[in-house]
C-alpha cells in the first residue's frame, strides 16, 4: 500500500498549537518504526508527475484528456477561473469558486476574442477546468493552483525568460473580466466574480503514462485524471481502508487530500478533523494489516515545500516496539 498525504506536517510556527492534544497513536507508531527517506516532491502535482512518468509538470495535457479532449501536438496550459481578492495590499487567490457551463463559455469566448491575434485559444470542457492551447511552449515555470490557493499571487507568478509577457497577459485578463456581463450578474446575485485565470501545469502530451499501481483510491479530479491516463481503475476513497486490502495483487495507491484542502482554506480545525479521520480510517487498519501480514509494506509519502519525506514500514518494522513514538508536532517543517 502506497499512501500520499500532502500537508501532513505543518510549519514549526503553528505545529505545536495545531497538533495540541491530538490522539494519533497508530500514525505515530508507523512514523516511528518507518525507514525515513528524502522525497523530491514539494506538491502533490509534482509527486503525481514523478510517479506516472510525466515530464516536468505537464499536467494540463493529462487532465485535458480526462475531460474529453485530445491534446495532440500542441502545448497546453491549465487556465483555471479564479477569484482574486485584495487583502492588505495583496492579491489573494480564493479557491473553489464555482461557476456554471454557460458562464464558463461566455468568459472563454471573451478571452478568445481579445487574444485572437496573439494565437491564444481558450477552452472550457469543464466549468472549473479551463485550458489554453499554444503552438510553442513558453520558457517559464508556473506554480500549481492548489499551491497558491489562499496566498498572495505575486509571490507565485510565472518565472523564466518569457515570464514578463505572461505577467502582462495576467493583468489584461483581470481588466477584461472586471466589467464583464457575467461578473456583473454574479455580483448582483451576491456571488464572487471570476476576475482572473491561473496559468499552470504547462507542457505537451507524452506517450502513455507509467502504471506504478494496480489500483488507485482518491477523491479528486486530479488523481482520477492520472488514473485515467494510465488506464488504472480508480475508486472513491473508502471510509475505512480495510475494504481496500486483499483486493488483488500489486501495489495500491491511496491519495488523502483532506489535509491539503484544509490548509488551502486556512482552516486548522478542519485540518485536525481530517487528520483524526485519517488516523481512524487509515493509520489504524494499515498498522493492523502490516502486523497481520495482509500487506507486506506501507510507503507513506508527505509532499511538502518545507522538507518532503517518505516513510517506509515493513511488516517486521511494525513490530519494533522499542522505537518510541513521537507526537506529530515533532515532524514540523523547519
Amino acid at each position: 500500500m502506497h499512501v500520499v498525504v500532502p500537508d501532513l506536517f505543518l510549519p514549526q510556527a503553528v505545529a505545536a498549537d495545531a497538533c495540541a492534544e491530538l490522539q494519533l497513536p497508530a500514525l505515530e507508531k508507523l512514523l516511528a518504526r518507518a525507514r525515513p527517506e528524502l522525497l523530491h516532491a514539494d506538491t502533490l502535482e509534482a509527486w503525481l508527475c514523478a510517479a506516472f512518468g510525466v515530464e516536468g509538470q505537464a499536467i494540463a495535457a493529462v487532465t485535458l484528456r480526462a475531460d474529453g479532449m485530445e491534446p495532440g501536438n500542441s502545448c497546453w496550459l491549465r487556465a483555471d477561473p479564479v477569484h482574486l481578492r485584495i487583502q492588505r495590499e495583496q492579491l489573494v487567490l480564493q479557491p473553489g469558486v464555482s461557476l456554471n457551463a454557460d458562464e464558463a463559455t461566455q468568459l472563454c469566448a471573451s478571452l478568445n476574442a481579445h487574444f485572437s491575434e496573439e494565437g491564444l485559444h481558450f477552452f472550457a470542457p469543464h466549468p472549473q477546468r479551463w485550458y489554453l492551447q499554444l503552438d510553442a511552449e513558453p520558457d517559464m515555470q508556473t506554480s500549481p493552483l492548489a499551491q497558491v490557493a489562499g496566498k498572495n499571487v505575486h509571490a507565485h507568478l510565472p518565472q523564466g525568460r518569457d515570464a514578463l509577457r505572461w505577467h502582462g497577459i495576467f493583468n489584461e485578463i483581470q481588466m477584461l473580466f472586471h466589467e464583464h456581463a457575467v461578473n456583473r450578474a454574479r455580483e448582483a446575485r451576491g456571488e464572487l466574480p471570476i476576475n482572473s485565470v491561473w496559468l499552470w501545469g504547462g507542457g505537451r502530451a507524452t506517450g502513455g503514462l507509467a502504471r506504478p499501481f494496480a489500483m488507485i483510491y482518491g477523491e479528486s479530479a486530479l488523481v482520477e485524471a492520472f488514473a485515467h491516463g494510465a488506464g488504472i481503475s480508480c475508486a472513491v476513497l473508502p471510509h475505512d481502508v480495510r475494504g481496500c486490502l486483499g483486493n488483488g495483487s500489486g501495489d495500491a495507491l491511496l491519495a488523502w487530500e483532506g489535509l491539503r484542502r484544509a490548509i488551502q482554506h486556512g482552516d486548522l480545525y478542519a485540518w485536525r478533523t481530517s487528520l483524526q479521520h485519517f488516523e481512524q480510517c487509515c493509520a489504524v487498519p494499515l498498522l493492523e494489516a502490516l502486523r497481520a501480514g495482509r500487506i507486506a509494506q506501507l510507503t507513506l509519502d508527505v509532499p511538502s515545500g518545507g522538507g518532503a519525506r517518505r516513510f517506509v514500514v515493513t511488516r517486521a518494522a511494525a513490530w519494533k516496539l522499542w522505537r518510541q513514538s513521537r507526537p506529530i508536532a515533532h515532524y514540523a517543517l523547519v
